[in-house]
């Protein structure tokens, strides 16, 4: 298939997607970042993305990008994708490459208003520790200033990070999680610690079949201004809400979100996301998927509350 007819599949179905939240795609957002990363979409994973509550006016969509490929910021600028930050965070993806072995990029995008992030994946048998990203000369000094926090729950390893060049912010996304801290009391204890909403019981439950965590941290200050809890899974049903509106919404989408890995389970990943006003959820559903999600949903979808 051409990259033109890639880019009119790929759209179609994120069209699709975004129509069961009854969001409307902007073409003219959309479509240059597909044009971009046209050689990319027809192996690369792709995700639709959507969020509970207030958060369910938008569609996030990510695509995977080759380490081969080269960086996917540069090309983003050489596109006009999105403009020079004049940020440290304008820099991070290119010091990341320099200190750390990349295995895979990532494209972020929101189908109301195009180009937000990228993300950098380390090797799974060679994923760096917080005190490697610390020396890395843009990262925010608030990962050094949560080491020790981090240290005491368990929080090293970091699968992957991602960079929000409209929000000036980073997640670290925490992998080879510890079983004792996913546990009711640690994680209150945890989120206790960086003044974030509580979890309510359905969300504690949820939080112990977590296969990654991820803070999201800012060069303003040391504070972490989200956690949240990552489960994968094929299950429609797993959202941890208690609103039947959220409930409704998720099923629908759960049920309904195109993919494109004919004759399998349609591949979920739920997300607890804690704020310090609320608790809220995210619903990624994957249009294309790789063995390395397979080999998760084998890990952690048998996992039981």
């Amino acid at each position: 298939m051409s990259g033109a007819a890639e880019v009119e599949r790929v759209y179609s179905a994120m069209e699709e997607a975004a129509g069961l939240l009854d969001v409307a795609c902007s073409p003219e957002k959309i479509r240059p970042i597909l044009n971009a990363f046209q050689d990319v979409l027809a192996d690369g994973v792709i995700v639709y993305s959507m969020a509970s509550g207030r958060h369910a006016t938008e569609l996030d969509f990510s695509i995977s990008v080759p380490a081969g490929y080269g960086d996917p910021y540069a090309a983003a600028l050489a596109h006009g994708l999105i403009p020079e930050t004049g940020h440290p965070v304008g820099d991070l993806l290119a010091d990341t490459q320099k200190a750390l072995p990349v295995s895979m990029f990532a494209v972020d995008g929101e189908v109301t208003s195009g180009f937000k992030k990228t993300y950098a994946f380390f090797p799974t048998d060679d994923m760096p520790g917080v005190a490697q990203l610390m020396d890395i000369p843009s990262m925010p000094p608030s990962v050094a200033q949560n080491a020790e926090l981090f240290a005491r729950y368990g929080l090293d390893k970091v699968q992957m990070i991602s960079l929000d060049y409209k929000k000036n912010q980073v997640n670290l996304y925490f992998s080879n999680l510890q079983p004792e801290f996913l546990e009711p009391e640690p994680v209150k204890a945890l989120v206790r610690e960086t003044g974030l909403v509580q979890p309510g019981e359905k969300g504690l439950t949820f939080a112990r079949r977590s296969f990654a965590l991820y803070p999201t941290l800012s060069w303003e200050s040391a504070k972490i201004e989200r956690l949240c809890y990552a489960v994968i899974s094929t299950d429609p049903t797993l959202a941890p809400s208690t609103e039947q509106s959220d409930l409704d919404l998720f099923s629908t989408y759960a049920n309904n979100a195109p993919y494109a890995y004919a004759g399998e389970k349609r591949t979920l990943v739920y997300g607890l996301t804690l704020s310090p006003s609320e608790e809220y959820y995210k619903l990624g559903s994957y249009y294309q998927i790789s063995d390395i999600q397979r080999k998760l949903l084998k890990a952690f979808d048998a996992l039981t509350d």
